[in-house]
């Protein structure tokens, strides 16, 4: 599916070769038990409880936060094996250059911040009277196993910008624009649904985990986001008190607030 030089850290890499991680084979059983639970009248409140739901989050059910991207979603059919094979695909090559920790270290990170950006998107949509089309249901572009795909191919995106990946098994691209492609694939999902928050979502995952795998971490991500923000909130007030008085202000050399 892909080709790239050998990492030091990787005992294997591209395609099917070598042992599959454990932590990666027991995430994607847990995918496939709660899909199947789905079908069955005594077992479908499981995977319900488990989904990020809109009134959810107002009743308390806060796991569905952390739960939501570990449950199986989608038709019964060959889409979802193709989910899961492309998941275990990148999920396996991310997984052995990260190691254990850093690997479920990233998956938290991402899982929880495609929550919060999508809890909030939706609290202001309604505010606003934004209403998914009929048919569709809100949080469903980022529900299931898809945020996970997301992801996984951001994080091999990032770890590996120049490696070539055969689109289709045909179309060689560099990993580095498959992050653009993500968000143009969500961006024409969202299209019918109108799942605004959905949306918001998938851009809040990608962006968390290509900040994860920055050094510094999200934490420095963060950080300079802070600071850029604050930075271009007093240009903002200088600004108006500039207009409000007439004063001339020299402006500054820096552009960009420094960050240490």
């Amino acid at each position: 599916m892909y080709s790239r030089q050998p990492h030091p850290r990787l005992p294997s890499f591209g395609g099917l070769g070598g042992p599959p991680p454990r932590d990666l084979v027991i995430l994607l059983a847990v995918i496939l038990v709660t899909f199947s639970l789905r079908f069955f009248a005594s077992t479908a409140i499981l995977p319900a409880l488990l989904e990020l739901t809109s009134e959810g989050w107002r009743r308390g059910f806060l796991w569905q936060a952390g739960t939501y991207a570990f449950i199986g979603r989608g038709g019964a059919g060959l889409w979802l094996l193709l989910e899961l094979f492309i998941l275990y695909l990148f999920g396996r090559d991310v997984f052995w250059s990260l190691g254990r920790r850093r690997f479920w270290t990233l998956l938290g990170f991402g899982v929880l911040a495609a929550a919060g950006a999508a809890i909030v998107t939706d609290a202001v949509a309604k505010l606003l009277g934004h209403r998914v089309q009929p048919g569709f249901e809100v949080f469903d572009l980022i529900q299931g196993q898809r945020t996970l795909v997301l992801i996984l191919i951001a994080a091999f995106a990032t770890l590996h910008r120049d490696a070539t990946i055969y689109l289709f098994f045909v179309l060689p691209i560099k990993a580095r624009w498959f992050i653009l492609l993500e968000l143009l694939f969500g961006f024409f999902a969202f299209l019918p649904s109108h799942d605004i928050a959905g949306l918001v979502g998938i851009c809040a995952a990608v962006a968390m985990t290509v900040a994860s795998l920055r050094p510094g971490g999200p934490r420095r991500a963060l950080r300079e986001l802070r600071l850029r923000a604050q930075h271009r909130w007093l240009r903002f007030k200088l600004d108006r008190e500039r207009r409000r008085r007439r004063l001339r202000v020299v402006p500054s050399q820096d552009s960009e607030p420094p960050v240490n």
